[in-house]
Protein backbone atom coordinates (compact mmCIF):
# COMPACT_ATOMS: atom_id res chain seq x y z
CA UNK A 1 0.00 0.00 0.00
CA UNK A 2 1.08 3.42 -0.89
CA UNK A 3 0.23 4.87 2.51
CA UNK A 4 2.29 2.61 4.46
CA UNK A 5 5.83 3.92 2.00
CA UNK A 6 7.93 6.31 3.81
CA UNK A 7 8.53 9.45 1.45
CA UNK A 8 11.88 11.80 0.86
CA UNK A 9 11.81 15.64 2.12
CA UNK A 10 11.46 15.95 -1.43
CA UNK A 11 8.73 13.81 -2.59
CA UNK A 12 6.29 17.49 -3.50
CA UNK A 13 9.22 18.28 -5.61
CA UNK A 14 9.28 14.79 -7.65
CA UNK A 15 5.16 15.19 -7.88
CA UNK A 16 5.23 18.43 -9.01
CA UNK A 17 8.30 17.64 -12.14
CA UNK A 18 5.94 15.00 -13.16
CA UNK A 19 7.94 12.08 -11.49
CA UNK A 20 6.84 8.01 -11.89
CA UNK A 21 7.02 7.23 -8.50
CA UNK A 22 7.40 3.75 -7.32
CA UNK A 23 7.99 1.62 -4.37
CA UNK A 24 11.74 0.66 -3.24
CA UNK A 25 12.72 -0.62 0.02
CA UNK A 26 9.69 1.02 1.70
CA UNK A 27 9.93 3.75 -0.05
CA UNK A 28 8.21 5.63 -2.50
CA UNK A 29 11.15 6.92 -4.65
CA UNK A 30 11.14 8.38 -8.46
CA UNK A 31 11.60 5.84 -10.76
CA UNK A 32 11.73 8.20 -13.67
CA UNK A 33 10.87 11.84 -14.71
CA UNK A 34 11.08 12.35 -18.49
CA UNK A 35 12.40 8.56 -19.46
CA UNK A 36 15.19 6.46 -18.66
CA UNK A 37 17.64 6.72 -21.69
CA UNK A 38 17.08 10.75 -21.77
CA UNK A 39 18.21 10.95 -17.86
CA UNK A 40 21.05 8.28 -18.73
CA UNK A 41 22.39 10.13 -21.33
CA UNK A 42 22.09 13.74 -18.95
CA UNK A 43 24.76 11.81 -16.54
CA UNK A 44 27.19 10.69 -19.09
CA UNK A 45 27.34 13.74 -21.33
CA UNK A 46 25.79 16.74 -18.87
CA UNK A 47 24.82 16.62 -15.25
CA UNK A 48 21.84 14.30 -13.49
CA UNK A 49 20.63 15.35 -10.07
CA UNK A 50 19.15 12.17 -8.01
CA UNK A 51 17.11 11.90 -5.04
CA UNK A 52 18.82 8.88 -3.33
CA UNK A 53 17.10 9.59 0.07
CA UNK A 54 16.09 6.58 0.84
CA UNK A 55 19.83 5.40 1.58
CA UNK A 56 20.23 4.66 5.60
CA UNK A 57 22.57 7.04 7.49
CA UNK A 58 24.22 5.49 10.52
CA UNK A 59 26.43 7.53 13.01
CA UNK A 60 28.87 5.50 15.13
CA UNK A 61 30.74 7.74 17.68
CA UNK A 62 32.29 7.49 20.94
CA UNK A 63 36.38 5.89 22.22
CA UNK A 64 36.94 3.23 19.85
CA UNK A 65 33.67 4.18 17.64
CA UNK A 66 36.40 3.02 14.36
CA UNK A 67 37.54 -0.54 16.01
CA UNK A 68 33.87 -1.71 16.10
CA UNK A 69 32.98 -0.70 12.56
CA UNK A 70 36.20 -2.15 11.29
CA UNK A 71 35.36 -5.59 13.20
CA UNK A 72 32.49 -5.49 11.67
CA UNK A 73 32.93 -4.77 8.09
CA UNK A 74 35.33 -6.46 6.04
CA UNK A 75 37.38 -3.52 4.44
CA UNK A 76 40.67 -2.16 6.66
CA UNK A 77 39.88 1.19 7.77
CA UNK A 78 43.76 1.56 8.17
CA UNK A 79 43.85 1.97 4.67
CA UNK A 80 42.23 5.71 4.54
CA UNK A 81 42.33 8.86 6.96
CA UNK A 82 40.03 11.03 8.48
CA UNK A 83 38.14 13.23 5.80
CA UNK A 84 38.32 10.18 3.45
CA UNK A 85 35.54 7.13 2.33
CA UNK A 86 35.80 3.59 1.99
CA UNK A 87 33.49 1.07 0.18
CA UNK A 88 33.03 -2.28 2.43
CA UNK A 89 30.81 -4.89 2.93
CA UNK A 90 29.08 -6.55 6.24
CA UNK A 91 28.97 -10.23 6.24
CA UNK A 92 27.45 -12.71 8.05
CA UNK A 93 29.78 -15.19 9.86
CA UNK A 94 29.34 -17.39 6.71
CA UNK A 95 30.88 -14.75 4.53
CA UNK A 96 27.50 -13.77 2.75
CA UNK A 97 27.03 -10.01 2.32
CA UNK A 98 24.57 -8.68 4.45
CA UNK A 99 24.67 -5.23 2.89
CA UNK A 100 27.81 -3.10 0.86
CA UNK A 101 27.76 -0.12 2.24
CA UNK A 102 30.27 3.42 2.42
CA UNK A 103 31.55 4.48 5.50
CA UNK A 104 32.93 8.21 6.28
CA UNK A 105 35.94 8.39 8.70
CA UNK A 106 35.55 11.69 10.31
CA UNK A 107 37.93 10.37 13.13
CA UNK A 108 38.67 7.31 15.35
CA UNK A 109 35.74 8.57 17.38
CA UNK A 110 33.22 9.46 14.97
CA UNK A 111 32.14 7.74 11.59
CA UNK A 112 29.20 8.19 9.25
CA UNK A 113 27.90 5.00 7.63
CA UNK A 114 25.32 5.01 4.26
CA UNK A 115 23.94 1.81 3.69
CA UNK A 116 21.69 0.40 1.52
CA UNK A 117 17.84 1.48 2.22
CA UNK A 118 16.52 -2.04 3.12
CA UNK A 119 19.48 -3.11 5.53
CA UNK A 120 20.19 -0.19 7.59
CA UNK A 121 18.33 -1.28 10.84
CA UNK A 122 20.30 -5.03 9.88
CA UNK A 123 23.62 -3.05 9.69
CA UNK A 124 22.87 -0.94 12.80
CA UNK A 125 21.81 -4.19 14.93
CA UNK A 126 25.52 -5.70 14.05
CA UNK A 127 26.95 -2.59 14.97
CA UNK A 128 25.16 -2.32 18.37
CA UNK A 129 25.78 -6.11 19.42
CA UNK A 130 29.53 -5.11 19.03
CA UNK A 131 29.80 -1.97 19.93
CA UNK A 132 30.78 -1.46 24.10
CA UNK A 133 29.69 0.37 26.52
CA UNK A 134 30.56 4.17 25.51
CA UNK A 135 30.05 3.44 21.50
CA UNK A 136 26.73 4.97 20.25
CA UNK A 137 25.03 3.93 17.02
CA UNK A 138 22.56 5.89 15.73
CA UNK A 139 19.94 5.90 13.25
CA UNK A 140 19.18 8.82 11.51
CA UNK A 141 17.72 7.32 8.62
CA UNK A 142 15.10 9.93 8.01
CA UNK A 143 16.25 13.07 9.26
CA UNK A 144 19.34 13.49 6.66
CA UNK A 145 18.63 13.81 2.38
CA UNK A 146 20.97 12.51 -0.05
CA UNK A 147 21.40 14.11 -2.83
CA UNK A 148 23.65 12.82 -5.59
CA UNK A 149 24.74 15.10 -8.54
CA UNK A 150 26.46 13.12 -11.16
CA UNK A 151 27.76 14.07 -14.44
CA UNK A 152 30.78 15.92 -16.15
CA UNK A 153 29.46 18.96 -15.39
CA UNK A 154 29.09 17.98 -11.70
CA UNK A 155 31.76 20.06 -9.81
CA UNK A 156 30.62 23.37 -11.89
CA UNK A 157 27.33 22.76 -10.55
CA UNK A 158 28.55 22.21 -6.84
CA UNK A 159 30.72 25.20 -7.00
CA UNK A 160 27.81 27.40 -8.03
CA UNK A 161 25.89 26.55 -5.02
CA UNK A 162 28.73 27.16 -2.70
CA UNK A 163 29.73 23.87 -1.99
CA UNK A 164 33.54 22.51 -1.95
CA UNK A 165 34.31 20.30 -4.79
CA UNK A 166 38.34 20.29 -5.04
CA UNK A 167 38.56 16.89 -2.79
CA UNK A 168 40.00 14.12 -4.17
CA UNK A 169 37.46 10.46 -5.17
CA UNK A 170 36.32 9.08 -1.96
CA UNK A 171 36.94 12.06 0.00
CA UNK A 172 34.42 14.13 2.00
CA UNK A 173 34.49 17.87 3.54
CA UNK A 174 31.84 19.36 6.15
CA UNK A 175 30.33 22.84 4.66
CA UNK A 176 28.06 25.73 5.70
CA UNK A 177 25.46 26.44 3.43
CA UNK A 178 22.74 28.92 4.38
CA UNK A 179 22.94 28.28 7.59
CA UNK A 180 23.38 24.50 7.22
CA UNK A 181 25.52 21.83 7.97
CA UNK A 182 26.44 19.60 4.49
CA UNK A 183 28.54 16.84 4.19
CA UNK A 184 30.40 16.56 0.13
CA UNK A 185 31.15 13.27 -0.38
CA UNK A 186 33.20 12.85 -4.11
CA UNK A 187 31.23 9.35 -4.32
CA UNK A 188 28.68 8.06 -6.71
CA UNK A 189 27.31 4.97 -8.26
CA UNK A 190 27.48 5.94 -12.36
CA UNK A 191 31.05 6.10 -13.07
CA UNK A 192 31.02 9.47 -13.71
CA UNK A 193 32.78 12.86 -11.73
CA UNK A 194 29.92 13.19 -8.98
CA UNK A 195 29.25 14.43 -5.59
CA UNK A 196 26.60 12.88 -2.52
CA UNK A 197 24.93 15.79 -0.98
CA UNK A 198 24.27 14.67 2.77
CA UNK A 199 21.78 17.58 3.98
CA UNK A 200 19.43 17.60 7.16
CA UNK A 201 16.13 16.52 5.64
CA UNK A 202 14.50 20.06 6.54
CA UNK A 203 16.93 21.73 4.50
CA UNK A 204 16.71 19.31 1.03
CA UNK A 205 14.22 21.23 -0.94
CA UNK A 206 15.88 24.51 -0.82
CA UNK A 207 19.43 22.49 -2.10
CA UNK A 208 17.61 20.77 -4.58
CA UNK A 209 16.33 23.89 -5.99
CA UNK A 210 19.72 25.83 -5.80
CA UNK A 211 20.58 23.06 -7.78
CA UNK A 212 18.41 22.25 -10.36
CA UNK A 213 18.58 26.58 -10.93
CA UNK A 214 22.90 26.50 -11.02
CA UNK A 215 22.60 23.66 -13.92
CA UNK A 216 20.25 25.13 -15.87
CA UNK A 217 22.36 26.56 -18.19
CA UNK A 218 24.53 22.86 -17.92
CA UNK A 219 21.87 21.30 -19.12
CA UNK A 220 21.01 19.44 -15.36
CA UNK A 221 18.67 16.65 -15.77
CA UNK A 222 16.11 15.20 -12.82
CA UNK A 223 17.17 11.66 -12.78
CA UNK A 224 15.18 8.65 -11.13
CA UNK A 225 16.29 5.23 -9.86
CA UNK A 226 15.43 3.74 -13.13
CA UNK A 227 18.33 5.54 -14.99
CA UNK A 228 20.40 4.82 -11.92
CA UNK A 229 20.33 1.34 -12.27
CA UNK A 230 21.48 1.36 -16.07
CA UNK A 231 24.16 3.44 -15.30
CA UNK A 232 25.77 1.17 -12.58
CA UNK A 233 25.21 -1.31 -14.57
CA UNK A 234 27.34 -0.38 -17.32
CA UNK A 235 30.18 0.13 -14.66
CA UNK A 236 29.78 -3.83 -13.26
CA UNK A 237 28.41 -2.16 -9.73
CA UNK A 238 26.86 -4.76 -8.05
CA UNK A 239 22.83 -4.10 -6.47
CA UNK A 240 22.65 -5.61 -3.13
CA UNK A 241 19.99 -8.01 -3.22
CA UNK A 242 20.84 -9.37 -6.66
CA UNK A 243 24.42 -9.13 -7.03
CA UNK A 244 25.04 -9.20 -3.98
CA UNK A 245 23.25 -11.36 -1.03
CA UNK A 246 23.80 -13.52 2.68
CA UNK A 247 23.98 -15.96 -0.69
CA UNK A 248 26.63 -14.47 -2.69
CA UNK A 249 30.18 -13.59 -0.91
CA UNK A 250 32.98 -11.02 -1.72
CA UNK A 251 35.19 -13.59 -3.45
CA UNK A 252 32.15 -14.78 -5.96
CA UNK A 253 31.05 -11.27 -6.42
CA UNK A 254 34.70 -9.93 -6.75
CA UNK A 255 35.31 -8.37 -4.25
CA UNK A 256 37.98 -9.47 -2.65
CA UNK A 257 39.83 -5.81 -2.76
CA UNK A 258 37.25 -4.56 -0.62
CA UNK A 259 38.71 -7.35 2.35
CA UNK A 260 41.21 -6.31 4.93
CA UNK A 261 42.75 -9.94 4.39
CA UNK A 262 45.46 -8.82 6.73
CA UNK A 263 43.46 -7.69 9.44
CA UNK A 264 43.02 -9.31 12.62
CA UNK A 265 40.00 -10.13 12.71
CA UNK A 266 36.48 -9.10 11.21
CA UNK A 267 33.37 -10.90 11.04
CA UNK A 268 33.32 -13.75 8.03
CA UNK A 269 37.13 -13.62 8.04
CA UNK A 270 37.46 -17.87 8.28
CA UNK A 271 34.54 -18.36 5.86
CA UNK A 272 35.63 -16.02 3.38
CA UNK A 273 39.85 -16.97 3.73
CA UNK A 274 38.90 -20.22 3.50
CA UNK A 275 36.54 -20.08 -0.09
CA UNK A 276 39.53 -17.80 -1.55
CA UNK A 277 41.70 -20.47 -0.89
CA UNK A 278 39.91 -23.25 -2.22
CA UNK A 279 38.43 -20.98 -5.25
CA UNK A 280 35.04 -20.02 -5.59
CA UNK A 281 32.67 -23.09 -7.20
CA UNK A 282 30.94 -19.72 -9.20
CA UNK A 283 31.91 -16.21 -10.03
CA UNK A 284 30.19 -12.91 -10.55
CA UNK A 285 30.84 -11.91 -14.34
CA UNK A 286 29.55 -9.81 -17.02
CA UNK A 287 27.49 -10.48 -20.02
CA UNK A 288 27.79 -8.69 -23.30
CA UNK A 289 25.06 -9.12 -26.01
CA UNK A 290 26.18 -10.78 -29.45
CA UNK A 291 22.36 -10.25 -31.04
CA UNK A 292 19.65 -8.17 -30.39
CA UNK A 293 18.81 -10.33 -26.45
CA UNK A 294 18.39 -8.02 -23.50
CA UNK A 295 19.12 -10.47 -20.36
CA UNK A 296 16.50 -9.71 -16.89
CA UNK A 297 17.46 -11.10 -13.49
CA UNK A 298 16.80 -14.97 -13.18
CA UNK A 299 17.22 -15.88 -16.58
CA UNK A 300 19.45 -18.93 -17.24
CA UNK A 301 22.91 -18.98 -18.70
CA UNK A 302 23.67 -21.73 -20.75
CA UNK A 303 27.54 -22.98 -22.29
CA UNK A 304 27.80 -23.48 -25.50
CA UNK A 305 30.56 -24.36 -28.43
CA UNK A 306 32.41 -27.45 -29.83
CA UNK A 307 34.22 -27.59 -26.34
CA UNK A 308 31.03 -28.29 -24.24
CA UNK A 309 28.90 -30.23 -26.85
CA UNK A 310 25.13 -30.02 -25.97
CA UNK A 311 24.32 -26.36 -23.72
CA UNK A 312 24.58 -27.19 -20.32
CA UNK A 313 23.33 -24.97 -17.48
CA UNK A 314 26.24 -22.45 -16.06
CA UNK A 315 24.26 -19.76 -14.25
CA UNK A 316 21.87 -17.03 -13.75
CA UNK A 317 21.47 -13.78 -14.67
CA UNK A 318 21.78 -11.35 -11.69
CA UNK A 319 21.39 -7.80 -13.22
CA UNK A 320 20.58 -7.33 -16.90
CA UNK A 321 19.51 -4.72 -18.96
CA UNK A 322 19.27 -2.67 -22.02
CA UNK A 323 22.65 -0.48 -22.58
CA UNK A 324 21.80 2.66 -23.51
CA UNK A 325 25.44 4.22 -24.25
CA UNK A 326 26.51 0.63 -25.95
CA UNK A 327 22.33 0.30 -27.21
CA UNK A 328 23.01 -3.48 -26.71
CA UNK A 329 22.09 -5.73 -23.95
CA UNK A 330 24.27 -6.47 -20.58
CA UNK A 331 24.40 -7.39 -17.54
CA UNK A 332 25.64 -9.83 -14.67
CA UNK A 333 25.71 -13.30 -13.81
CA UNK A 334 26.98 -15.79 -11.29
CA UNK A 335 28.26 -18.63 -13.46
CA UNK A 336 30.58 -21.14 -12.55
CA UNK A 337 33.85 -20.64 -11.76
CA UNK A 338 34.87 -22.80 -14.93
CA UNK A 339 33.44 -19.78 -16.89
CA UNK A 340 36.09 -17.77 -18.22
CA UNK A 341 35.60 -14.21 -19.44
CA UNK A 342 35.78 -14.32 -23.51
CA UNK A 343 33.91 -17.74 -23.32
CA UNK A 344 30.11 -17.47 -25.26
CA UNK A 345 26.78 -18.19 -23.42
CA UNK A 346 23.36 -18.64 -24.25
CA UNK A 347 20.84 -16.75 -21.93
CA UNK A 348 17.68 -17.97 -21.64
CA UNK A 349 15.50 -15.25 -22.88
CA UNK A 350 11.99 -15.88 -22.39
CA UNK A 351 12.31 -19.57 -24.77
CA UNK A 352 14.24 -18.01 -26.71
CA UNK A 353 18.60 -18.53 -26.48
CA UNK A 354 20.26 -15.18 -26.49
CA UNK A 355 24.31 -14.66 -27.98
CA UNK A 356 26.00 -13.66 -25.77
CA UNK A 357 29.97 -12.99 -24.75
CA UNK A 358 31.46 -13.08 -21.13
CA UNK A 359 32.93 -9.93 -20.47
CA UNK A 360 35.08 -8.47 -17.22
CA UNK A 361 32.92 -5.18 -16.58
CA UNK A 362 32.56 -2.29 -17.13
CA UNK A 363 30.76 -2.10 -20.38
CA UNK A 364 31.98 1.47 -20.78
CA UNK A 365 35.11 3.43 -19.74
CA UNK A 366 34.66 5.71 -16.22
CA UNK A 367 35.48 9.53 -16.35
CA UNK A 368 38.85 9.97 -15.93
CA UNK A 369 37.79 12.25 -12.64
CA UNK A 370 35.45 9.24 -11.13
Amino acid sequence: MADDLLHSPLHDRHVALGARLAPFAGWEMPLQYTGVVEEHTAVRERVGLFDVSHLGTLDVHGRGAAAVVDRVMTNDLARIGSGQAQYTLCCTEQGGVVDDLIVYLESPQRLRLVPNAANAAAVAERLRSAAPPGVHVEDHHQDVAVLAVQGPASAAVVSAVGLPVSMGYMSFARARRAGVDVTVCRTGYTGELGYELLVPATAAGELWDALMQAGDEAGIQPCGLASRDTLRTEMGYPLHGQDLSVDITPVQARLRWAVGWDKHDFTGKEALAAERAAGPARVLRGLLAEDRSIPRPGMAVRRTGPDVGTAVDAGVVTSGTFSPTLRIGIGLALLDAAVQDGDEVNVDVRGRPGRFVVTKPPFVQASPAS
